[in-house]
């Protein structure tokens, strides 16, 4: 599992330098302008990082969804929907800079607080809504006398824009320091409550309110990266599901939205009944495909 999980940080580690590579940035603490900053990466990476060389999909999503003359909507629709199928939450499980961030605030040796079932089937609700209010209802609904929207998420609820854009350009800059009111000081409240609550829960945030991970679940189940369970060779021994970060039932549903494809549960199965790749098609998922296996 060790040899596992260090490849997958390493992944994690390359991914995060790649969509913060604009290194200057921080030094200058500007934003990168680029042609290139219209392309979406597929984590989420907030796109006023001085570092970020792309667009983060959420912000991107809400400013055409905000702006009914923006020309970029099928890019950006496109670009999730691609994501998605292609892959489903592998991004959020190896890709995104943020999910990084809680693995490592998680190992931080402290107490762990395990939630109660009850409240945590509740709260995984939560991230859907995020996804549906501030960042399609309200940008589309809510708008100024010219047409345009704020991005709801992004601008009142993401700690990732604060830790990544947020801080570095505070500190950079005088002007904006001078500036420092309210909604700073309550995104840093927001910011620091994710990172206390990364320490002692895993993930908390991939959990319960990333809107971007709520999409990507959308379409787990018919993405071409898929993981099964081979039910002869399984023996029960429930060593995969005491092991999965995100609360996974692995042998009843290993392709749940949840599943952010780390491959814990992979490491662990002596009986190597868990498999892991691309597949054409919907990867036995369907009811057709169930039923020839029964045959």
């Amino acid at each position: 599992m060790k040899k596992t999980e260090k490849r997958r940080h390493i992944i994690q580690l390359i991914a995060t330098v790649v969509s913060n590579g604009y290194l200057i940035g921080f030094t200058q603490g500007r934003i990168q302008t680029g042609g290139q900053k219209f392309v979406c990466v597929p984590g989420l990476n907030c796109y006023s990082c001085p570092g970020a060389v792309g667009a983060c999909p959420i912000g991107a999503l809400q400013a055409v969804l905000g702006d009914r003359k923006f020309q970029f909507s099928y890019y950006v629709f496109g670009f999730l929907l691609f994501v998605s199928v292609l892959l489903g939450r592998v991004v959020c499980g190896f890709l995104c800079p943020f999910g990084f961030l809680q693995d490592l605030l998680y190992k931080i040796k402290s107490p762990k607080i395990k939630v109660p079932t009850k409240l945590d089937r509740g709260l995984r609700y939560l991230k859907y809504v995020m996804l549906a209010v501030p960042v399609i209802v309200l940008p589309i609904f809510l708008t100024n006398s010219f047409g345009t929207a704020p991005p709801y998420f992004c601008q009142y609820i993401c700690p990732v824009g604060t830790l990544e854009g947020g801080i570095p350009l505070t500190l950079k800059n005088e002007s904006l320091r001078g500036m420092i009111g309210w909604l700073f000081n309550w995104k840093m409240f927001l910011l620091l409550l994710t990172i206390i609550s990364s320490i002692l829960i895993c993930r908390p945030f991939c959990k319960y309110v990333c809107p971007l991970g709520a999409f990507y679940g959308l379409f787990q189940r018919f993405s071409f990266y898929h993981m099964e369970v081979d039910a002869s060779r399984c023996d029960h021994c429930g060593a995969c599901e005491k092991i999965c970060p995100m609360g996974v039932e692995v042998t009843k549903n290993i392709n749940s939205p949840e599943c952010i494809r780390c491959g814990q549960c992979k490491s662990v199965c002596h009986t190597d009944a868990i498999s892991a790749g691309f597949v054409l098609g919907c990867g036995g998922s369907c009811k057709t495909c169930k039923k020839e296996k029964e045959v």
